[in-house]
């Protein structure tokens, strides 16, 4: 579908789309911008696939990783919106998350800071909120 899409825009000669798994070895310096799209928090090796991601991008790329929109912080009672991934996270996203070894464990409770402090350790230096507002996902533009 993103292929037929860039053609009718008339950018097919400009643009390539691949898909690959995350523990997938991209290569060096190849891609403009990698995208996570509400699957970063059910992986066991989220640091490991931001890594991977990252040195798979020429210089200026991004990564945009559009994940839950958990709240800053953990409040009793929470927000309607707190409380969907909550009890997704519980019965799906966790277990999904923890089935391999070494499993950082994350579900769909993923809040800003664990976004930055997993950028940082994958080597990012930069993350930003993109001007998108959406009820139940955040979008993050992560810079190397």
């Amino acid at each position: 579908m993103p292929a037929r899409n860039a053609a009718r825009a008339g950018l097919a000669d400009r643009v390539r789309f691949e898909v690959s798994d995350a523990d997938t070895d991209l290569g060096e310096a190849a891609y403009d911008v990698a995208f996570f799209f509400e699957a970063l928090h059910d992986m066991a090796h989220p640091v490991g696939a931001l890594a991977s991601a990252r040195r798979a991008l020429r210089r200026g790329g991004r990564v945009v990783v559009m994940d839950e929109r958990a709240e800053e912080q953990f409040a009793p009672g929470g927000s309607e919106i707190e409380r969907l991934p909550a009890a997704s996270s519980v019965l799906h996203c966790l277990p999904v998350g923890m089935s391999q070894p070494g499993s950082a464990a994350t579900g769909a409770m993923f809040r800003p800071d664990t976004m930055r402090r997993y950028a940082r350790e994958a080597g990012f230096t930069g993350v930003e909120l993109a001007p998108i507002e959406h009820d139940l996902f955040r979008i993050y533009v992560l810079t190397a």
